[in-house]
């Protein structure tokens, strides 16, 4: 049974399984929400690269209702809040179960004067709605990345953060390291079948008949949530011109004025449509 709302996740033995998209990962939970839960990272760009999802199997932002966008986004702060004291706060490097080159960069990095711990250090919050933006796994979910200042931070001295680029390439490829995972599982359950059948002694043709029913079962299980929502292992993707590329020209005020004047005659007649969808109602 699922822990009370907006309260850390318990035991996994004590929860209802928690699925992300076809992926048990009951066990990597540390938040759940009436709509939403947050899980430690199978494959981080940097400590503290957590995701947070609805706990319905949305593909998209704009299926989310009301209420699961607003909890969503609530469980983000409060996750952000949680990684800032965990990772900026300088009493933390004391108690935190980090890497020890992380340890050594707060230790070098000069301690900021008292002030709200998330002011000590910074974020970058993504979204990656649709595989065309690099979603590899069809179900809606927040990256948050701590910047730690001093160790994980983009370098000043640099116009890029290569956080995008990875996040588009295979070390962020979540759905990857996802699928990989369940492969090995599956190839584990496998083995032990085939090791325990052969301890019992079982005839020949009984081995292989009930080897083809247990992997028969497998496939069926698995089909109903890894083959009905992933047709292979994710490829990343997504990449994107780098934000900060100075090549950029700025655009004139002309084009810009343009263009917000095509979105809000969009916004318009999509307006009317609504008005339209209500009165028929």
């Amino acid at each position: 049974m699922r822990m009370s709302s907006s309260s850390p996740s318990g035991p996994a033995s004590a929860q209802k399984p928690i699925y992300f998209g076809p992926f048990d990962v009951t066990n990597q939970v540390f938040l759940t929400t009436p709509h939403s839960f947050a899980l430690v990272n199978l494959k981080p760009l940097l400590p503290g690269h957590v995701l947070v999802c609805p706990l319905r199997p949305h593909r998209r932002l704009t299926d989310l209702s009301p209420a699961e966008i607003t909890d969503l986004f609530q469980a983000v702060q409060r996750v952000q809040r949680m990684l800032a004291r965990h990772y900026f706060l300088p009493s933390a490097s004391s108690s935190s179960s980090s890497s020890s080159n992380i340890e050594k960069g707060r230790e070098s990095a000069p301690q900021p004067a008292p002030e709200p711990e998330l002011e000590l250090g910074s974020f970058n919050i993504a979204l990656q709605d649709g595989p065309e933006a690099g979603q590899t796994v069809p179900h809606v979910h927040v990256h948050i990345i701590p910047r730690i200042r001093g160790t994980t931070a983009k370098p000043a001295d640099t116009p890029s953060d290569r956080i995008y680029e990875q996040m588009a390439d295979e070390a962020g490829n979540v759905g990857g390291a996802l699928w990989d995972r369940h492969q090995q599982q599956q190839q584990q359950e496998q083995e032990e079948e085939q090791h325990q059948q052969q301890q019992h002694h079982q005839p020949q043709q009984q081995h292989q008949q009930s080897s083809a029913d247990a992997a028969e079962a497998r496939q069926a299980a698995a089909g109903e949530g890894m083959g009905a929502m992933m047709a292979g292992r994710p490829r990343p993707g997504g990449s994107f011109p780098s934000i900060e590329d100075a090549a950029r020209l700025p655009r004139g005020m002309a084009d810009m004025e343009a263009e917000a004047a095509v979105y809000r005659a969009v916004l318009a007649a999509m307006g009317r449509e609504e008005v339209g969808d209500g009165e028929g109602a």
